[in-house]
């Protein structure tokens, strides 16, 4: 009998320790949740166990399987898969991942959250939005901060925005709370940045004015009208050209080492240039023409994501 009683013994503490891990408002883990401030709301399968970790120390970890939903705040976390380590402030998150918060929405393959920072990153067919600014955005690999009010974009990065269109190496979006709602105030591309935007005047076919640079600053008003574009290391624009009557009258093209272009209410007010300065303007009957466009110029609408 004491031999049989042990094991019994055992599979009952078993049982109540993965009922604890399934079981909300048991007092370990609200405590647990109090301080990381993120609740496991949903799986279809739950785990915990002990991994140790390359020092030789024993980190704990819970293990989430299927329809896997974590909520911290405002932001929810859903995907397949779900590795939590509690100690180490983050969870390894796989499968259909989409994150979703009052700021932003983000889609990808893999990725990892850090609860304390209320940061991430998500790589693999990356797909963002900047929810009331309309922003959408693509790359294979993405990092945010929602305390910084920030969203780095990686490899192959692009964004849509009103019309605009923004691509290169790297790109940065930073937001701002305007009437309780988080806006796009300033985008920085580093690296292979190209700019271009419809253009909203011109008729018949499409037309696109187009910026390109090494490196590119671009500050965005309240209202989402462009106030500033800021171009480093070989800069190049290329502009349609209104007379006082908004009638077309050409396109200007500015290259140099450093531009300024300053715009008012949304328009093009005037371009300052620094450095091996060249302009020149061609007449009204080549606006059309693609054969003046920006070197690397394409308009990538098709590949804009949908959002469920």
């Amino acid at each position: 009998m004491k031999r049989t009683g042990r094991p019994i013994a055992f599979a009952l503490l078993g049982i109540l320790a993965l009922l604890a891990f399934r079981t909300p408002g048991l007092t370990d883990n609200t405590a647990s949740a109090e301080k990381k401030k993120t609740v496991l709301e949903h799986a279809d399968t739950v785990q915990g166990g002990e991994t140790p970790e390359s020092s030789g120390k024993v980190e704990p970890f819970r293990s989430a399987t299927g329809s896997v939903v974590f909520v911290q705040g405002d932001m929810t976390l859903r995907c397949d898969h779900a590795v939590e380590f509690p100690d180490g402030d983050r969870i390894n998150l796989e499968g259909n991942i989409h994150i979703r918060s009052k700021k932003l929405e983000i889609y990808g393959d893999k990725g990892v959250y850090y609860p304390g920072e209320e940061a991430g990153e998500v790589v693999g067919n990356v797909r963002g939005l900047i929810i009331k600014d309309s922003l959408i955005a693509r790359s294979n690999r993405s990092v945010f901060n929602q305390k910084k009010d920030e969203l780095w974009l990686y490899d192959n990065a692009i964004a849509w925005q009103r019309g605009r269109q923004l691509s290169g190496d790297i790109i940065r979006v930073h937001t701002k709370e305007v009437n309780g709602n988080s806006q796009v105030d300033e985008v920085q591309v580093h690296g292979s940045a190209f700019f271009a935007s419809r253009d909203s005047l011109s008729t018949g076919k499409p037309q696109y004015n187009q910026m390109s640079g090494d490196h590119m600053v671009v500050t965005i008003d309240d209202a989402s009208h462009l106030t500033g574009v800021t171009l480093t290391s070989k800069a190049r624009s290329l502009y349609r050209i209104y007379d006082d009557q908004d009638q077309p009258s050409g396109v200007n093209f500015t290259s140099g080492d450093v531009m300024r272009m300053f715009f008012k209410e949304g328009k093009l007010s005037r371009i300052r240039t620094t450095g091996n300065s060249l302009g020149k303007q061609y007449p009204n009957r080549m606006k059309e023409d693609k054969g003046i466009d920006l070197p690397g110029f394409r308009w990538r609408e098709q590949e804009i994501p949908t959002f469920k």
